[in-house]
């Protein structure tokens, strides 16, 4: 059975529009959903993830913006509160993530503690 709950996480009107662009491009796999989570590694402890994947038993999905996302149940707590962000100036391109629980961020912004 498939719930939908309020999101721990908040995406930024312009990663939501960039995340919808790449859902649009020709050859994009409908069968897959965006995941955010965390994984160990990365010059903090812990490191982001931000792509595309399937659905698995242990995931909650949420609908953010309209958009269905997946995460794992035991990363929410890691996460709560955070928000994905897309920039694409001239210093900085890409997804930013903006997290208050971290404890101590790397300077890449990709890998964090607790």
């Amino acid at each position: 059975m498939e719930t939908t709950m309020s999101a721990p996480v908040r995406l930024s009107e312009s990663a939501v529009a960039e995340v919808k662009r790449l859902i649009s491009e020709p050859g994009f796999d409908a069968t897959q959903t965006l995941r955010i989570g965390v994984k160990g590694g990365g010059c903090s402890g812990m490191s982001y993830v931000l792509g595309f994947d399937k659905s698995e038993d242990d995931d909650d999905t949420f609908d953010i913006e309209g958009l269905p996302v997946l995460m794992k149940k035991q990363h929410g707590i890691y996460l709560f509160g955070m928000e994905v962000d897309y920039q694409s100036g001239l210093n900085a391109r890409g997804f930013v993530f903006k997290n208050p629980n971290a404890s101590s961020t790397c300077g890449c912004g990709t890998s964090f503690a607790v």
